[in-house]
């Protein structure tokens, strides 16, 4: 378990090694910046979101405590509203951030409702504990870098690296120390290809459940593209996607390959200020000393985040 010393040990650590206090935890000049800004991660996000599931734990704590099903676009907002303010808000916003996430994890406890993987029928589950912290870690870094790469020029050797060694420091932020995250790139790797096969990851009656209704969108109108369900399904391993008992014909894909194919050409000519999200803007106007943020920041913060500004919450 990450208890709320070893939290503050963490941070600790975090405000050692972090950019500055304008900058935040990574500063302009890292990778985690330069991958998490790209408005085009998005496409990795059901991925993300079911290879969390797929772990009977967070099938679970979401079924049991989350507001996903009655708020979906609350949840969206939340999410997004912490993990942008970690990565892009100044050093304090992040430290709070951090904080107030671990304090909503230790609320998170209940019990698996069926046997699976494992795991005994009845066997507790906790959010902060360190295994679960590392899954839902290692599936946000592992994604953003695998949809920054479907669409744009991938990362050289060096530079993955160098992302590996800064999502150390944003796992630290979560409570985990240095011991508990591979110490490379490689290990890194080897650890996520492991845990694929692992039937530590097994697909419950509850994740398949869960799943369905988040895809279904609640209402028509915040109902995924077809494609892009079926983009996020091919994203998963062979195993995975059985399980959750994913249905797609060839037409399907074809629309997958299509929609990415699309996207490879339009999106790098699209305008930066609408193609980077509006929490990496609102931090470059913090950093040039702008009070105001512009038009489309504030427009693109309300998409992401639900509000004009990202540091308004966290400097009450």
């Amino acid at each position: 378990m990450v208890s709320e010393s070893d939290l503050e040990l963490a941070l600790d650590f975090v405000w050692a090694q972090a950019a500055g206090p304008v900058e935040g935890v990574f500063g302009p000049g890292s990778m985690t910046w330069r991958i998490d800004r790209e408005a085009v991660t998005f496409l990795g996000a059901g991925r993300a979101l079911l290879l969390q599931l797929a772990h009977p734990w967070v099938a679970a704590a979401v079924a049991d405590h989350s507001r996903t099903f009655a708020d979906p676009i609350g949840r969206f907002h939340r999410t997004f509203d912490v993990v942008f303010t970690m990565v892009f808000g100044s050093l304090d916003a992040a430290l709070t951030a951090a904080r107030l996430l671990h304090h909503r994890h230790t609320m998170i406890v209940g019990r698996l409702p069926e046997a699976i993987g494992p795991f005994a029928s009845g066997s507790p589950y906790r959010a902060n504990e360190v295994a679960a912290l590392r899954w839902v870690h290692a599936t946000l870094v592992d994604t953003a870098l695998a949809a920054h790469d479907l669409i744009l020029p991938p990362f050289t050797v060096e530079e993955r690296e160098r992302y590996w060694a800064e999502s150390r420091l944003f796992g630290a932020l979560f409570g985990l120390t240095s011991s508990d995250l591979p110490t490379d790139w490689d290990a890194f790797a080897a650890y996520t290809a492991a845990m694929m096969q692992s039937d530590t990851l097994s697909v419950s009656t509850v994740a398949r459940e869960v799943a369905r209704e988040i895809f279904a969108g609640g209402r028509p109108w915040l109902r995924p593209p077809r494609w892009y369900q079926t983009l996020s399904a091919e994203l998963l391993p062979d195993r995975l996607r059985t399980g959750f008992g994913f249905a797609f014909d060839e037409r399907d894909r074809k629309a997958a390959e299509r929609a990415v194919a699309r996207i490879r050409r339009i999106y790098p000519k699209i305008p930066t200020q609408l193609r980077y999200v509006g929490p990496y803007q609102e931090a470059q106007a913090r950093l040039q000393g702008t009070p105001q943020l512009s038009w489309t920041t504030r427009c693109l913060n309300r998409a992401w985040i639900g509000r004009p500004r990202l540091e308004e919450r966290w400097n009450r």
